[in-house]
This record gives C-alpha cells, structure tokens and sequence, in this order.
C-alpha cells in the first residue's frame, strides 16, 4: 500500500511540474526516465536510451530477439515509469482485428448500436509477441500507428494522445511465426535487439530478483502532459537547411543501391529527422548536429530495406549498407 501511495504522489509532483521548457531541462528529466526504466532492465542502458528517444521522437518501438531476454520486462518498465493509460494484447493466431480495434455491438435495452472500443485506444500499448498473428490480424493496427485513429463501420474514432506502441517479436525463423507486412514495418521508428546480458549484469540480474520482483522498484517520474511538452520540444529542436539536404541524401541513397529493391520512404526521413532532433534534445541541445543524423540512420533505416533478389542479401546486411551509405555521403560543410 505504501508503495501505490508513493507512486501516486511522484505521479502527482510530475503533473504539477511539467516537462521544462529549455533543453537543459528536458534532458534532465529525459535522463531520469532512462535512469528509472534501467532499475528493472538491469545491463541494457542503450537498449533502454533508444526506445525512451522513439518514444520523445513520437515514434514506435519493434523489439526483435529469441525469447527470454527481457522484451516484455522492458516494455512493462517504460508503461510504469509513465503515469499513463497502459494496456497490453497477447498476439496468438486465432487473434481478430476487431481483438484490437473494438466492435460496435447491438444494445437491446437502448435499441441502439454503440462501439465497444478495444484495447488499442490506450497511451502505451505493448503487442506482445507481434507476429504470431496474422498478416491480417498486425494490419489491424496500421491506421492506429500511423494516423492515430481507428475506423470501424465506416465512423472514425480519434485517439488519445500521447499513443506510443512498444511491440516486441520473435525471429521470424522461429515456429508459428508470421512476417511482418512491410507497411507495418514501415511505421516503427526503430528496431531493436536486447541481445545476452554479460557476466557481470547477468550476476546482478540473479542477485536482485532473488529478492524481488525487477518493476517493484519502477515508479512513475512521467505523465501524459509531461511527455507530450517534450515532444513538442523535440519537434522545435533545429535543423538547418543544409542538414536537411543532408539527411535527404542519405535517404535517397538506399533508393539507388544496386542492391536493394527498395529504398526508405519519405516516412523513414521524417523519423530520422525526428529521432536526430530526440538525440541533440538528450544532450540539451537546440540544433540537430550531422553525427546525430548519422546515428538516427543507423537505427531508423536498416529495417526499413528491402533486398533485391538474386542481389548480394546473403553476405551485405541491411546495417553494412547503411554503414556504406554513412561513410560515402559527403557531410556538409
């Protein structure tokens, strides 16, 4: 009991506060949130760095690795570190769209139809294990993830803000797996890999939840308003002309490799703009620098690529063609 109350006053001290308004400030306060989601998800700072930055980004999170390693530990840390409205859906193959949008449903008392919504109309939602479902079922969240509102019967219901989906997957070479659709794909602003703990981390890992549970120790230091004031600031972060330029070259360049189908989409330049803007805020910057968009390509595109066939996807990977394109693209002076 003492601990709900003691996460209801953090949660009120944070509405009362607010995200600060300069960038100094708003790193502090980024920080602190990566500083609390990395007690439960012990070993992992820069997994947890990415995911908090899509998050300020305004984008989605795709967590791809075997199981075990911790993607739903993760998810579950980031939703209560944030004192927002959280639900969670268990993708299995007999899963419906409607499982996830809502349904509109007769009521005999009031002879009259109402939607019944589902749980995608939330602040943080955690699609476990994505691709289970399929194909049909993970296009379900498409207009969600993209447009923020769901259409059902031909009526469109708008959604809350802030949404932020948080899915994790397993290798798609695993049993009773479905790909995701590429358009899908297209809308999470990274992917991620937790990968193995090392020894150290491993050891603490067993110490601590020898104890207790790893999100005993996860309060919320966020709300909704306060996340939403820190979008807003990563959205006024800037970004001079010639960076823009830059950032365009980038992306264009996936679209004349030889040995990809396709390039990154316009989408995918819009969230390395944005995820490069989350980057200098962490810093407390208020200009976008060329190394923040570098790594905001290393992470925003390699899953965004489609191989030709018969080309060379069996020795280059996607992050070896991004890497390529980084190093041949000239920065601006």
């Amino acid at each position: 009991m003492t601990s709900e109350l003691s996460r209801h006053a953090l949660a009120a001290s944070s509405i009362a506060s607010g995200a600060s308004g300069t960038p100094v400030a708003a790193s502090t306060e980024v920080r602190q949130l990566i500083q609390n989601i990395s007690r439960a998800f012990l070993g992992k700072e820069e997994v947890v760095q990415r995911a908090v930055l899509a998050l300020i980004a305004g984008g989605h999170v795709l967590i791809e690795d075997v199981p075990g390693l911790g993607k739903t530990l993760l998810a579950k840390a980031i939703s209560r570190s944030l004192a927002a409205d959280f639900k969670r859906i268990q993708f299995t193959a007999d899963l419906l769209p409607s499982d996830i949008t809502g349904v509109t449903v007769y009521s005999p008392e009031r002879h009259e139809f109402s939607f019944r919504r589902g749980p995608v109309f939330t602040n943080v939602l955690l699609g476990d294990e994505i691709n289970r479902a399929t194909p049909r079922t993970q296009s379900s969240l498409l207009e969600a993830m993209e447009e923020r509102h769901v259409t059902v019967d031909g009526v469109v219901h708008v959604m809350e803000s802030p949404f932020f989906v948080l899915a994790t997957q397993n290798p798609i070479e695993l049993e009773g797996t479905y790909p995701l659709p590429f358009a899908q794909m297209d809308r999470f602003m990274i992917r991620l890999s937790v990968g193995y703990l090392d020894r150290t981390a491993e050891i603490q890992m067993l110490r601590e939840q020898q104890k207790r549970d790893p999100l005993e120790c996860v309060a919320p230091v966020m709300d909704c308003y306060a996340l939403t004031r820190l979008q807003a600031l990563v959205r006024e972060v800037r970004l001079e002309d010639s960076l823009a330029g830059y950032l365009v070259d980038l992306v264009q360049a996936t679209r004349k490799t030889d040995s990809l189908e396709y390039g990154a989409s316009p989408r995918g330049s819009l969230d390395i703009q944005s995820f490069s803007q989350a980057l200098a805020l962490l810093t407390g910057r208020e200009y976008v620098l060329p190394d923040d968009i570098k790594q905001a390509a290393r992470l925003v595109l390699p899953h965004r690529l489609i191989y030709r066939k018969g080309g060379r996807s069996a020795t280059l990977s996607a992050h070896a063609v991004i890497d390529h394109i980084v190093d041949s693209v000239p920065v601006p002076v």
